[in-house]
């Protein structure tokens, strides 16, 4: 299946992939020629002889990114248990998330920087309310908007970026990079 059989909008969908089947339900995707993204890190870990190996793995466990029309997602989905939409209430019912195709297009460039200082955190984990919006004008980030926390457990200040159900502090930014977007 491709885009092309699709006629419907296309957009970033936030989906679950329940009991660690990230990368089963990425293969799917790819399978069926849907675009996806799976934010992945490198972590280290022991081998059962006691050598270190370092290994890419996916950032958060359950979530992964489809670029598709609703049609063309729920034909993959047809059958295929471990693939659902994450979703949020909206007017007494819930509706899967979908994410701008800017703002996410930002999330993969600074996850794909595979910087080991980046934190990926739950919402719960910053304080979004008393954060005042960023824009990032120089380095690594250039033009990453988000949002300029103070992170708990972490003594700097970091810029967010901020997408439904997840957020990814990006290190440490120096304050001369920082530039206030007045919205």
């Amino acid at each position: 299946m491709t885009q092309g059989n699709c006629d419907d909008t296309i957009q970033w969908y936030a989906m679950s992939a329940p009991y660690r089947r990230e990368m089963a339900a990425k293969r799917l995707l790819d399978e069926k020629g849907i675009e996806n993204f799976l934010p992945m890190s490198y972590r280290i870990f022991t081998n059962s002889s006691g050598k270190k190996v370092r290994k890419q793995v996916p950032i958060v466990s359950n979530l992964l990114f489809a670029h598709a029309s609703r049609r063309c997602l729920q034909e993959v989905k047809y059958g295929v248990p471990y693939l659902q939409y994450r979703t949020r209430p909206e007017r007494g019912r819930n509706v899967p998330i979908t994410v701008p195709d800017r703002q996410m297009q930002q999330f993969i460039d600074v996850c794909a920087d595979h910087n080991e200082q980046l934190m990926f955190l739950q919402p719960n984990e910053i304080n979004l309310a008393k954060g005042t919006p960023v824009r990032v004008i120089g380095g690594a980030f250039d033009g990453v908007e988000g949002v300029f926390v103070k992170v708990k457990g972490v003594r700097s200040r970091r810029v967010v970026l901020h997408i439904e159900g997840i957020a990814v502090a990006i290190a440490e930014v120096e304050p001369q990079y920082i530039e206030v977007i007045n919205k």
